[in-house]
């Protein structure tokens, strides 16, 4: 897209919340969201790294308090008349950010009440999501601004997940080679839900895109 083209968007835009102005700055409660979600990831791959495992507090408090900003967004967005782009993206944004927490607690729920210690395909795939996240964080910020960083963000957290699931279905092959079932019953669980994390994690991404293009 052309600079030109970015200018007459920007000023269409201009006009229509001129007649129309937005209540709420939803880009910057998403932006917020977002930072609150790449702290959360980057806290689970702390907590993996420090043997022996503690019940995870913090991420159970941190995902206490993302659900609060997205119950807010979702009164805001009830209460405005106008939005700086789709309210269904900006809904769904923020809806599967959440998501990207709920199971990154989760994880970290189940690894100590399983008793799973952390293996190198666990902190490999939580490398890559946390990698993913810190690019989408990165994207939301800028989703208004500038988009061609947007898009090189997007391609780098795509790379993010689909190295999420070369690992999983890595991870998986081994579980089956295993001769202890119970263990590999109890992996299998948190290598799906690193997985979930990472699904979230791409339809974040897609809404990401297809918001900045209707920014456009």
């Amino acid at each position: 897209m052309s600079e030109e083209t970015n200018r007459k968007g920007y000023r269409k835009r201009g006009l229509f919340q001129s007649i129309f102005p937005v209540e709420h700055d939803f880009e910057a409660m998403l932006a917020s969201q977002a930072e609150k979600t790449l702290e959360c990831v980057y806290t689970l791959a702390q907590w993996l790294g420090k043997i022996p495992l503690e019940e995870p507090q913090l991420l159970q408090q941190m995902e206490a308090g993302v659900d609060t900003m997205r119950y807010n967004m979702e009164e805001r967005l009830l209460e405005s008349f106008s939005t700086p782009f789709d309210r269904q993206d900006i809904y769904s944004l923020s809806r599967q950010m959440d998501y990207i927490v709920n199971y990154s607690y989760e994880i970290a729920r189940e690894m100590y009440a399983f008793g799973v210690l952390p293996d190198d395909a666990i902190r490999s795939m939580a490398d890559a999501l946390l990698q993913g996240t810190r690019c989408t964080a990165a994207g939301v910020r800028a989703m208004s601004t500038d988009r061609k960083k947007v898009e090189d963000l997007i391609r780098s957290a795509r790379r993010s997940m689909h190295i999420i699931d070369d690992l999983y279905i890595q991870s998986m092959a081994d579980l089956f080679r295993t001769d202890n079932a119970m263990e590999a019953m109890r992996k299998r669980e948190v290598y799906h839900h690193l997985r979930d994390a990472g699904r979230a994690l791409r339809a974040t991404v897609d809404i990401l895109h297809h918001a900045v293009v209707g920014l456009s």
